[in-house]
């Protein structure tokens, strides 16, 4: 998430004095990684003048095209400048850099002559100006978005400091200037003033009939805001503060309309989507996709519909993929006079489900699945119905709700018991002036609490000691010595494996820790089959690669020894100790247990019941040599034999009676495998690789 602090600052009055990395430093004290501060733009001063392009002249002696531009800079005079653009004519509006100007990198700006005429300036690019990697031409703007002769810096807002935050999963709020903001203040201790504010009041007048709005589903979405617009101009530009707000977010500017939708986004945090009401059969419905089978979206891709999807339609087809993406067929387009405004506060898990499926990840994707404030679906329409009807000729139609925010529950909680979990005496009014730093509602003699809308994640008292201690800073929570606890020492199956792995390495062997998904063709390749070939695939692997559970620990320890291969190793010995997943036993299906009380016994039967039993393995791999030759005899390579003896070790260990007999099992090479065999079961296995497995992994033979 990226921060402008001329942004920041319309919000919290920071002193000058406050500099960015002391900004920085206190996000990062409240909790979010500050990844990058982009200063743009400070080594540019003046003269930097919008200006008119008045004449063209084509020079041709040259190889290649050169102009002589005069422009007008609101001096009165026409100033003449040598470009070699060619994506500008006459009347075109530009950035001039006079001279005495200095552009990023110490470029100084002066008159100089050069292909035979004197160029008294220069005509620059979004690149030249520092404040993109655009340089396919000179920048021009808008005719009626600047005043010409103005100055460009301030106009183009280049001097600014850009903050690069990271924001977690469960901070959703802070993927907006708003949510930035109020948190900058309360790390520095400064005034917030809340937008929102300034929109509480804003109310339209209906002068028409507006599409009608429903939710099939409430479970999918709270609330619904559909706002209607007509008279809207298309050719209206965006004005260039707001376009270099966006620009300055990462996001590029489209047009009018999806530059506000996205510009109240950036500054609120709530997705807005604009449709052309003209493409519109009737009225707007969330509901599932049912059968409704393929889909284009916005970005021209012909999508598969699962059953399952949140959509947005109309009374004849789908117009959107709920809190994703916009379908084409109903986008603003250049021909767009009518307009509908949709702003609902969705349901989160609908909306990750939504973008996993479709492998779809979008700027409103990312916000609505982390859960965005309820209100901000009336503030945020709001707010895109005063900028549109401001810089355009549109006007609202009219206003239709569908359904009504949920907000967070009420929460009491003990001051003594923060103090308690924070590790150190904080006073009620204390804790009651930091929470509603965060923008909590505090009764003082109940300690009820009423949780800000933009934080679901504050249910429990934990919630609110857990928000002192970041904002009061956790570099005040003193340094104390845990008592030495008292329960027993380690378990029988604990001292078991540590006995295990210590003898393993006492023989020479390496522990490592490999990849635990695998894939089909690692299986096929191990000539795994039937129960010793059966896994589980998982929903969302963190590879397409890997999506299935590792049945064996050998493949991954096999990947191990040709990594260290490649990199020159020859001799050694691995081992690996962890849990392998075969799927012999039915699951019952993953259940969501109620998040607000401790599960009952059935409950926790069922959880147990969908997880696969994980058996604790342990394997070892013997690569090359085991000696080498030196002055008390010859080299040694592993065989097979040593393998066998290091299985049996393992055994007697475990303080267990075995007997060994000889095995052919896959991935081993047959006739040289051995099985250890406790009470007539098959507990281990060992010897030399079948020469395929050696020959396909490029091991030494």
């Amino acid at each position: 998430m990226r921060a402008p602090l001329s942004w920041i600052k319309e919000f919290v009055d920071i002193p000058q004095a406050i500099t960015a990395d002391q900004i920085s430093d206190g996000l990062i004290r409240v909790g979010f990684e500050v990844e990058e501060i982009i200063y743009q733009g400070l080594d540019v001063t003046g003269p930097l003048k919008f200006a008119e392009v008045v004449s063209i002249e084509e020079i041709t002696e040259y190889k290649k095209p050169i102009r002589y531009v005069g422009i007008d800079c609101g001096e009165g005079q026409t100033r003449f400048v040598i470009c070699g653009a060619t994506n500008f004519v006459v009347g075109d509006v530009i950035v001039a850099a006079l001279p005495g100007a200095v552009l990023p990198g110490d470029f100084q700006i002066s008159a100089r002559e050069t292909y035979g005429k004197v160029s008294d300036g220069m005509i620059c690019s979004s690149r030249e100006l520092g404040i993109s990697d655009e340089h396919a031409g000179i920048m021009v703007l808008p005719k009626d978005s600047v005043v010409i002769g103005d100055d460009a810096i301030e106009g183009l807002q280049i001097n600014d400091v850009i903050f690069d935050v990271a924001v977690n999963p469960d901070r959703g709020y802070a993927l907006s200037i708003r949510g930035i903001a109020r948190e900058v203040a309360g790390a520095l201790g400064l005034a917030f003033t809340d937008p929102v504010d300034a929109l509480r009041d804003l109310t339209f007048i209906d002068t028409g009939k507006g599409v009608s709005a429903t939710i099939a589903d409430p479970a999918t979405a709270s609330v619904f805001y559909l706002r209607t617009l007509s008279n809207f101009d298309p050719t209206a530009t965006t004005p260039i503060w707001m376009r270099r707000r966006i620009e300055k977010m990462g996001m590029r500017s489209i047009s009018l309309v999806v530059d506000i939708t996205n510009y109240v986004m950036l500054e609120l945090g709530q997705p807005l989507h604009a449709f052309d009401k003209s493409k519109i059969k009737g009225g707007l419905t969330i509901k599932r996709a049912g059968k409704t089978g393929a889909f284009t979206t916005l970005d021209g891709q012909i999508r598969t519909l699962d059953p399952d999807d949140l959509m947005v339609v109309d009374d004849e087809q789908p117009l959107a993929l709920a809190g994703t993406m916009g379908g084409a067929f109903s986008e603003i387009t250049e021909s767009t006079t009518d307009i509908a405004l949709e702003a609902v506060r969705f349901d989160p898990v609908c909306i990750a489900k939504n973008s996993r499926r479709h492998k779809l990840s979008s700027e409103a994707s990312r916000r609505l699945e982390r859960s965005v404030d309820p209100s901000l679906a009336q503030f945020a329409s709001a707010r895109f119905v005063q900028l549109l009807t401001a810089h355009s000729s549109a006007a609202h139609v009219a206003t239709v709700i569908a359904g009504e925010p949920v907000f967070p529950a009420r929460v009491r909680i003990n001051p003594e018991y923060v103090s308690k979990t924070v590790g150190f005496e904080i006073t009620p009014s204390q804790i009651a002036q930091v929470l509603r730093t965060i923008g909590c509602e505090v009764d003082e003699k109940s300690f009820e609490i009423a949780p800000p809308s933009w934080r679901p994640d504050l249910l429990h008292a934990a919630d609110f000691a857990e928000e002192v201690a970041r904002m009061l800073g956790y570099d005040k929570i003193p340094s104390i010595l845990p008592p030495r606890p008292l329960h027993a020492s380690l378990t029988s199956t604990q001292k078991r494996r540590r006995a295990v792995a210590s003898m393993l390495a006492s023989r020479g062997l390496a522990e490592v820790q490999s990849f635990p998904f695998t894939n089909q063709a690692t299986i096929d390749a191990m000539g795994f089959v039937g129960e010793r070939a059966a896994t589980y695939k998982l929903a969302n692997p963190m590879s397409e690669e890997f999506p299935l559970m590792r049945v064996h620990l050998v493949p991954g320890l096999i990947e191990v020894a040709q990594r260290n291969i490649s990199r020159g190793a020859k001799d050694f010995a691995i081992f690996e100790m962890g849990s392998i997943f075969r799927s012999s036993q039915k699951l019952e299906a993953a259940i969501s247990p109620d998040l607000a009380k401790r599960p009952d016994q059935k409950i926790i039967e069922k959880i147990f019941a969908s997880v696969p039993n994980q058996g604790y393995h342990v394997a070892g791999l013997l690569v090359g040599k085991v000696e080498n030759e030196n002055w008390q005899g010859k080299s040694r390579a592993y065989n097979w034999q040593d393998a066998i003896a290091l299985a049996q070790d393992v055994v007697s260990l475990c303080n267990l009676e075995w007997t060994i007999a000889r095995s052919d099992l896959a991935p081993w090479h047959p006739g040289r495998c051995a099985e250890l065999i406790v009470n007539g079961t098959v507990v281990a296995h060992a010897g030399e690789l079948h020469p395929r497995v050696v020959a396909a992994y490029g091991l030494p033979e």
